[in-house]
């Protein structure tokens, strides 16, 4: 999987290739979301993690689930809990398009909670 992050104030573009993810969505009208970075540091041991390490291991994921709305071309994950508690309660939207055997689910603008450098990003 690949993502890109666009920087809206400079046009920067950020690339993550080697990602890994899962999006399940129910017929229930659940879903539920598990991305990591490939660049993820790996600890020797769970004794021998460091604060450090455990905190860029939660800064290169993304995890949330809740219940979806779909209408053809927009996504909306009404978020009940997630690994950054700033999106619990919040509305997700995503802009869907099918490329080829491709879905490409893009953002609209919004802070970056884990990535520098600071700004307005839009990732698709």
């Amino acid at each position: 999987m690949r993502t890109t992050r666009t920087v809206l104030d400079t046009g920067q573009i950020i690339t993550f290739d080697g990602e890994t993810g899962f999006i399940t969505y129910g017929k229930d009208g659940r879903m539920m979301i598990l991305a990591v970075r490939g660049d993820r540091p790996k600890a020797e041991s769970i004794e021998k993690m460091t604060d450090q390490q455990r905190a860029a291991l939660h800064r290169s994921m993304t995890a949330y689930a809740g219940t979806y709305k779909f209408d053809g071309t927009t996504m909306e994950h009404h978020i009940d809990i997630s690994w950054n508690e700033v999106w619990t309660g919040t509305t997700q939207v995503r802009t869907v398009k099918k490329d080829g055997d491709r879905l490409i689910f893009t953002t609209r603008p919004a802070p970056n909670p884990g990535l520098q450098p600071t700004g307005l990003f839009r990732c698709g």
